[in-house]
Order: C-alpha cells, then sequence, then structure tokens
C-alpha cells in the first residue's frame, strides 16, 4: 500500500505525547500512522503576505503541510461560498444562501492553490483523501494537473435532494467536482442517493456495484463516520466522577436533568428545541420543580448575521422560559453559550437522564452516539433523536422525533423521564451493539478499503 495523503479544511499537528482531538484527527492520524504520508490543510494563520507553499512540520512518518491564506482568500472561500452559500444549501436552508459569482471564484481559488501546494509532495503510489465541502473542487483541480492517483472524498454534512442543490446557481459545475473523484463517501444511504438522483441520466450502474460517469468508475457509498466507542465507555465512568460532573448533580438536588450538546447553528433545531421543553412543563406541571434543561452551545462564525440572530433568539427564549416557570430554588432551563472539556463533557452525558439531540438537518451527528456510549450500562439515560440527524438511521432504538413538530417532542421527553429501566438497558444495548460495530476504526478501513479498490 502506497502512502495516504489527507486533505482538510483545517490542520492542528498534534504535539508529541499529546492525543488528537476529535474523531476525524483520530482516524486520520491512525490511517498516516499505518502508511506514511501527508496531512495538508490550512493553518488557521492569515496574513496578507501568505506563502504559496505550505510550512512542512515532521512527525514521524507523518508530514504536516500547513497553508497559510490572506485575509481575503479567507473571507470568500470560508465565510463567503462555504458557509454563507454550501453550507445552508446543504442543510436544506435555501432560504439563507447569500450566493455572489465573487465568493466562488474565491472558493475556487483557494482550491486550486491547495491543488498546487500538494502537487510537489505527492510521490507515485499515493492515496488522496479530501474531507468535506470547503474543498470540493480539489480533485477536479488536481485531474486538471495530471494528477492520476486514487482520490477519495468524504462529504461530513448531509447532500440535498436534486430540487433543493438547484437553488445553487452552478449546481452542475459542483457534480463535475465530485465526478473527478474515484470514491466518493457520503453518511447515509439517503445521501446517497440524493447524489445520485442529482447525476441523473448521466450514470449507470456496473456491474461491480460502482456508478460510471463520464467515462469514469466512481464508487459512491454510505460511510456512516463514528466515535471511539470502547475509549469513551471506558472514560465515561471516570468523567462522572470528576469535580465538574459533582458540581453539576449538586445542583440538581436530585432532578432530572436533559441535556443538549451543539455548536451554535442555525441546523440544530434549538429554538423548537426550547419550545419543545416548554411544551413539557405547560403539558406536565408536575414536571415544574422535578427536571432541568441544559444547553450547552458554543458559538461559532460570530461575524455571520444568522448566527448572531440565533443567538439573540435563544437568549430571548430561555429568559421567557425562566421567567414563566422557574422558582426560587430551580431555574428550568440553563443556556452556556461557551465550550465544554472534553472530559466534562462525558460526565454531564452520564449524568443526564435525557440527550436531546434534535437538529433540523444533520450529516451524522456524533453528539448523539457519544452520549449513548457514555451511559452507565446498569441505569442508562434514554436519547431522544431527530429523524434527520444521519445517526438515525444506525441509532434505531432511541426515541426518533420529528424536530418540526415541537408536541411530539415533548411527548417523548415526558417518555423518556417515565421509562422502566428494564426498558431502557434494552434500547441502550441495541445502540452499544451499532456503535461496537462501527466505531470510528471501522469507518476509516472501510472508506480505505474502498480507495485502495480504486487503485487497483
Amino acid at each position: 500500500m502506497g502512502r495516504l495523503i489527507v486533505v482538510s479544511n483545517r490542520i492542528a499537528p498534534v504535539e508529541e505525547g499529546k492525543a488528537p482531538q476529535g474523531g476525524l484527527a483520530v482516524a486520520v492520524l491512525a490511517a498516516l500512522k499505518e502508511t506514511g504520508g501527508v496531512w495538508l490543510g490550512w493553518s488557521g494563520r492569515l496574513a496578507e503576505d501568505a506563502a504559496p507553499q505550505p510550512k512542512l512540520k515532521r512527525a514521524g512518518p507523518l508530514t504536516y503541510a500547513m497553508l497559510d491564506l490572506t485575509p481575503k482568500e479567507f473571507d470568500l472561500y470560508y465565510n463567503g461560498h462555504s458557509n454563507s452559500t454550501l453550507w445552508p444549501v446543504f442543510h436544506y436552508r435555501s432560504q439563507l444562501v447569500h450566493y455572489t459569482r465573487a465568493a466562488e471564484d474565491g472558493y475556487r481559488r483557494v482550491n486550486d492553490r491547495f491543488a498546487e501546494a500538494l502537487l510537489p509532495l505527492l510521490r507515485p503510489g499515493d492515496r488522496i483523501w479530501v474531507h468535506d465541502y470547503q474543498l470540493i473542487p480539489l480533485g477536479r483541480a488536481l485531474r486538471a494537473r495530471g494528477v492520476t492517483a486514487p482520490i477519495g472524498f468524504f462529504l461530513h454534512t448531509p447532500f440535498p435532494t436534486p430540487e433543493v442543490l438547484r437553488t445553487l446557481p452552478t449546481y452542475q459545475e459542483l457534480l463535475r467536482d465530485l465526478a473527478a473523484y474515484d470514491v466518493v463517501g457520503l453518511h447515509t444511504a439517503r445521501d446517497r442517493d440524493a447524489l445520485l438522483a442529482a447525476w441523473h441520466r448521466s450514470w449507470r450502474e456496473t456491474t461491480d456495484g460502482r456508478v460510471e460517469i463520464d467515462g469514469r468508475r466512481i464508487v459512491v457509498e454510505a460511510f456512516p463516520i463514528s466515535i471511539e466507542t470502547e475509549e469513551i465507555a471506558a472514560d465515561a465512568p471516570g468523567a462522572w466522577n470528576m469535580r465538574a460532573a459533582h458540581r453539576l448533580r449538586d445542583s440538581l438536588v436530585g432532578r432530572d436533568l436533559i441535556i443538549g450538546v451543539d455548536r451554535l447553528d442555525y441546523s440544530k433545531g434549538l429554538p423548537r428545541r426550547f419550545e419543545a421543553f416548554r411544551a413539557l412543563l405547560e403539558r406536565w406541571p408536575d414536571r415544574r420543580g422535578r427536571v432541568s434543561f441544559m444547553q450547552i452551545a458554543p458559538p461559532t462564525r460570530s461575524d455571520v448575521t444568522e448566527y448572531q440572530e440565533i443567538r439573540h433568539q435563544l437568549e430571548s427564549l430561555a429568559g421567557s422560559i425562566n421567567g414563566e416557570f422557574a422558582d426560587i430554588d430551580w431555574v428550568p432551563l440553563r443556556y452556556l453559550n461557551k465550550s465544554v472539556p472534553r472530559k466534562s463533557l462525558l460526565g454531564f452525558y452520564r449524568s443526564a437522564r435525557v440527550g436531546l439531540v434534535t437538529p433540523m438537518r444533520d450529516g451524522m451527528n456524533l453528539v448523539a452516539k457519544e452520549y449513548a456510549a457514555a451511559q452507565d450500562p446498569e441505569d442508562p439515560g434514554v436519547l431522544v433523536l431527530s429523524e434527520f440527524a444521519g445517526a438515525a438511521e444506525e441509532l434505531d432504538t432511541a426515541l426518533i422525533v420529528n424536530p418540526f413538530d415541537v408536541e411530539s417532542v415533548a411527548e417523548a421527553l415526558e417518555r423518556a423521564l417515565t421509562m422502566p429501566v428494564e426498558e431502557r438497558r434494552e434500547r441502550h444495548a441495541g445502540m452499544m451493539r451499532v456503535l461496537r460495530a462501527n466505531d470510528i476504526g471501522h469507518w476509516r478501513r472501510r472508506f480505505m478499503a474502498a480507495l485502495e479498490g480504486a487503485a487497483a
């Protein structure tokens, strides 16, 4: 097997002796350590004099290649086309799209810069793995520069239906970009079907299960990303005993806890989630004073208007709910607009009777999987999960809800809070069977096997 070349929007080299943060970093580094190779991405640094060549940092068999961007490049590529156009389209929020030709041109120029930066680092026999919507054109940019190596692409967001995709003025270019890859990986069968429907009459299925388009054979498959299941299950008891988790439980004074953990993003369905908690307190008055909801929502993209608006909306809703229902010794809704350390989160998950994960649309949602893996198997909490999260295709023993129906989410919360322990154990065991069979290592190996097959 040749070297692996990984390309992602952002890269943060792992210091020697420290563990990588996040499932993608864990999976990518495990693959790179097996084969040796290069990880190329934006350094996180903005500079007017950004050099065209990446800075290289070697760590054993791995080379980090870190590319600086100019402020203008970053604004057009990242804030502009990636997050003001592609993100809302891919999350079925076309009304929030701010498309400009200048932003798309800037997006493609940065992808060309990534391609130019990668060329001198390539060797015969390499395999290339590109990640996410910011870099969709990279495969075609590399092909245009004569790269014949197998190139795989994994999309970490949902892929929209053709009707939604066509709201992107240049959607046909995006489809041509995707056709340049040898492997296109998506989270779910629903996403795979949406892409094939968008390609419409341009493709046919071959006898080996691949898709032939424009004379090229491509593997288009669902590879549901996952978590470090055993590590989380092993770490959660210790996290439950940490000071942060003790402080949380002491503050609850025996009350049940509902927990939500999401980036502050309009795709996560947070306003309706708050309204569902309000509906729970209205319809079941005996829950007042007996349950608390804690929503952790660290800010993201704070300079984008839509994100500022949702922050203000949530602050207003939290104030309204607490103003209506709070008592002298009880605050029903705790809203934390900040990050929480990962170890603390595991302790919080294990302390919560209900995990509430209700995005309007999500590629996978690893919080749902982490919540399940962190539970005490003898006394597990209950996962309430949106049918529009990719995780719902796997975690079918969760309580699956439509997040647009506030009343049904409230009913699911009441059911979760009153569920007998035997049913809770059975549902949790079903989720753990899935999570142990398909952990982050399995996801990586499946994708790498498909990419290796493309090289054969």
